[in-house]
């Protein structure tokens, strides 16, 4: 065990995104901790992934003002609020629409989590991660939307880190490098691309959805109290290199 299975005790989290994924995998860490774990997604769910993990799972769009209020006015206590909700589309960012899509659900659904559960993490000194990326770091020529909305979740991260500290809410951001999930596995399996990402991680290896539910448990630990507005890379060293 990294973490005492009892220290989120008391604790309600909410986690966007939580549904699969990366998302999922922070959602079931806190929960290991001891949190009460709301994980919001769109539907379907795969429930399995969730047996008796006491994660309860809900619908939310952060993409709509309706969806995330109506969602946070059904939650009457807020500890924690994990912002994992993303999509990308690569090659058709480069059309206006799309890349408008993007950042609606990347950068503005982030927002809106966030300004809708403030007052709720007021009231409990709470604490928000949000997940930004290493296209926060440089540029991508097929994800233009995408790049764009990690650069804006990052700053994000450190204007509300001051807005939000007179509340007693930190925010913090992790920024997963290659990880190894459904979305990534056509380039885990083709050696011309899996070659070249492994070739620059100094760890030599993928990262797991469990390498950033460690971190982003870790910040939201009494541990990381002095810690807000800080962008922690979790990338095997890949931005480094």
């Amino acid at each position: 065990m990294t973490f005492s299975t009892d220290l989120f005790k008391g604790k309600t989290a909410l986690v966007t995104g939580g549904t699969q994924g990366i998302g999922g995998a922070i959602a079931r860490q806190l929960a290991s901790m001891g949190a009460k774990v709301i994980a919001a997604g769109l539907p379907p769910f795969a429930t399995d992934e969730f047996k008796d993990t006491g994660v309860s799972l809900i619908e939310m769009n952060v993409a709509s003002e309706d969806s995330v209020r109506g969602a946070l006015a059904k939650i009457d206590k807020l500890d924690i609020v994990v912002n994992c909700a993303g999509i990308i589309k690569r090659g058709a960012e480069l059309e206006t629409e799309v890349f408008e899509q993007v950042i609606a659900v990347n950068l503005t659904g982030t927002m809106r989590v966030c300004a809708a559960a403030r007052e709720l993490l007021k009231q409990s000194k709470g604490c928000i991660v949000n997940t930004a990326s290493m296209l926060s770091f440089f540029g991508g020529g097929l994800v233009p939307g995408y790049s764009a909305s990690k650069g804006g979740v990052a700053q994000l991260t450190k204007s509300l880190a001051i807005a939000y500290a007179a509340d007693g809410i930190r925010v913090n951001a992790v920024a997963p490098g290659w990880i190894a999930t459904p979305l990534t596995q056509a380039l885990q399996d083709d050696p011309a691309r899996s070659g070249p990402i492994l070739a620059r991680t100094p760890l030599g290896r993928w990262g797991t959805p469990q390498d950033i539910g460690n971190v982003v448990a870790f910040l939201c630990t009494p541990a990381a109290s002095f810690m807000t507005g800080t962008i922690v890379p979790v990338d095997g060293g890949y931005l480094v290199a």
